[in-house]
């Protein structure tokens, strides 16, 4: 049994990463209809510019600040540059060729700046470790799943008491109607992809001292979180969260007790998980229902 505890306290920790990264897949979407598959190379690269600023002697909070708005800046950019140009094609492919190619300049860019060598990321707390009756948890994994707690809480706050929150849902959700009404959709657009870029960059960073830095540190991550958000519903904040916390913990249960999965396939999990969303509830737990009227 403390075994079991063992790794359902440490899937929820890890499934509290693949919630902000599911997040951040999830708020792009909602913005623009499209899965953005550069969303780990993003976060990825705003982790290398965490430890970049942290290297020139920033403390490693300010340094985090400073690559989180340095990502909602380039996100926002991308948006802006690569991705409105083509967003009113009735044919979202090139929009996902796009993001392909983009997470395919950013991984190079990153080993060609940086190296392709792993680098130790520093943790935010360090210390012995926490007891909490049968089970242990890092202090990192404290400050991991406290973080995402905020950020949900903040982004709750954002999108039902604030109007530039209301206005960006609005522009998600209906733009030629928001635009009647004198919303700025685009510039809604522009900051849902910001906030996206900045959620995973914050998650990049929380995760760096355990996958140690470089380029190809977020594969394995994003596979679960793209199960995350498929799990929870595509156009859902809380189906993201709560999609994340399930894949945390099913793919390390899975890891631990079936003996033909181990460590090394636990990525078939995730992979079993977005056949089986998809086959029996395309829109996920929490997604809506499109009804499509003739």
């Amino acid at each position: 049994m403390q075994v079991f505890a063992q790794q359902v306290v440490d899937g929820l920790t890890w499934g509290a990463l693949y919630a902000a990264f599911a997040l951040s897949i999830v708020l792009v979407y909602r913005a623009s209809g499209i899965v953005n598959f550069a969303q780990g190379e993003m976060a990825m690269v705003s982790a290398f510019f965490a430890w970049q600023f942290h290297q020139w002697g920033a403390p490693l909070y300010l340094a985090i600040v400073g690559a989180m708005v340095v990502a909602f800046l380039a996100g926002a950019a991308t948006e802006r540059v690569l991705i409105r140009p083509l967003a009113g094609s009735p044919d979202h492919m090139p929009l996902v060729i796009i993001t392909l190619g983009l997470m395919l300049v950013l991984n190079s860019a990153a080993g060609w700046i940086w190296g392709v060598q792993s680098r130790e990321f520093p943790a935010m707390v360090s210390g012995p470790v926490i007891t909490l009756g049968p089970v242990v948890m890092s202090r990192q994994s404290v400050v991991i799943v406290g973080a995402v707690v905020v950020v949900a809480a903040l982004l709750f706050v954002l999108f039902q008491r604030t109007r530039v929150g209301l206005a960006m849902r609005a522009a998600a959700g209906n733009p030629d109607s928001a635009q009647l009404i004198g919303v700025p959709v685009g510039r809604m657009l522009m900051i849902g992809w910001g906030l996206a870029a900045a959620i995973g960059a914050l998650a990049a960073s929380l995760a760096a001292p355990q996958l140690f830095l470089q380029p190809n540190m977020l594969v394995a991550s994003l596979i679960y979180s793209f199960a995350a958000a498929v799990l929870g519903g595509l156009d859902s904040p809380v189906g993201a969260i709560v999609g994340g916390l399930c894949v945390g913990v099913a793919e390390n249960l899975a890891g631990t007790y079936i003996s033909w999965i181990g460590h090394d396939f636990k990525q078939a999990v995730a992979l079993v998980l977005i056949l089986g969303v998809l086959l029996l509830k395309p829109e996920g737990l929490f997604g809506a229902r499109k009804v499509a009227r003739v």
